[in-house]
């Protein structure tokens, strides 16, 4: 589901760059509220954990396309709503920067729909009040279907908006994104249900080491497995190409595009000394997030999550 620099025009980019920009002032404000000592290192690792995952498509059986898990509702359940924001908008501004997985101009495009409309759509009216009812199965399932639906609605919207998607193919795009988005969902919930389920059951202590562990694993070997099929959004915009129309002229493109080509350096590294390449930044980020947003003063304490 990461949009490209020429999938979005620059007013487009604009506007949700705007609009993350709010969310993540809104979740620095709220983090600092929500986490403690106790959350750091295991933030960071659920964090690389995520980004990890992130990098693993798995094929959907009958339609020659592939998916990868999100992880945002899993970072929500484990971090909160604040927090797990802050962690996607670091997770996706290493890719776009280091990888060029997602477009630099479309960065804020790319944070709304998978963090926005997780973070503070999907987990809050959705996970939340299943949860509360003691459904939580139900719950990470439910609220990752409607994540990435939402998700896979916001493309859609952006891209018609952009120039970039015929309107009169507005129509079988929307139905194409979120038929294929529909059976990541549900992968998604399944593992996100199992790993929190498993996750409140035990110390930050040991599930961080067990994320650190998984994150380098996937990083360094699992990832090679990983399917080569098109993505959802690649195959869907594939099966429509006679109405896409790529925003490539204006000069936004242009300087994203040259941006990226300076900074996506990981592209020369052999392979897994790059997937090492992208956890360490990740980390890093994500170490710097949790000394901004930690309260001052509080102890650090052995508790569950």
């Amino acid at each position: 589901m990461h949009l490209g620099n020429g999938v979005v025009c620059p007013i487009s980019a604009i506007v949700m760059f705007d609009a993350a920009g709010v969310g993540t002032y809104f979740a620095f404000r709220g983090a600092k509220k929500e986490f403690c000592k106790d959350k750091v290192f295991y933030a960071i690792t659920l964090t690389c954990l995520v980004f990890a995952l992130q990098m693993i498509n798995f094929s959907i059986p009958q339609t020659g396309s592939s998916g990868h898990i999100i992880g945002a509702l899993l970072l929500c359940a484990l971090l909160g709503a604040n927090s797990a924001f802050l962690a996607i908008c670091a997770i996706l501004t290493i890719q776009a920067l280091f990888f060029s997985d997602g477009g630099l101009l479309a960065l804020g495009c790319n944070i709304v729909n998978m963090g926005v409309m997780t973070c503070f759509v999907a987990y809050l009216f959705i996970y939340k009040p299943l949860e509360k009812s003691n459904k939580p199965f139900l719950a990470a399932l439910l609220a990752s279907i409607v994540a990435l639906q939402l998700g896979a609605l916001m493309v859609v919207l952006e891209g018609v908006f952009s120039g970039s998607i015929a309107i009169h193919l507005t129509a079988k795009f929307c139905v194409l994104m979120q038929f294929i988005h529909l059976p990541i969902g549900v992968v998604e919930g399944v593992f996100s249900a199992l790993l929190i389920a498993a996750a409140k059951k035990i110390n930050y202590k040991k599930m961080s080491a067990f994320f650190g562990f998984s994150a380098l694993t996937l990083a360094a070997f699992i990832v090679q497995y990983a399917s080569q099929k098109p993505d959802g959004l690649e195959w869907s915009l594939m099966n429509i190409q006679d109405g896409v129309f790529m925003q490539v002229q204006n000069k936004f493109y242009l300087i994203a595009n040259m941006i990226q080509n300076k900074t996506a350096f990981v592209s020369n590294m052999p392979f897994a000394a790059a997937n090492l390449f992208g956890i360490l930044a990740v980390g890093l980020v994500m170490y710097f997030i949790c000394l901004f947003i930690l309260p001052q003063g509080e102890k650090i304490s052995e508790r569950k999550v």
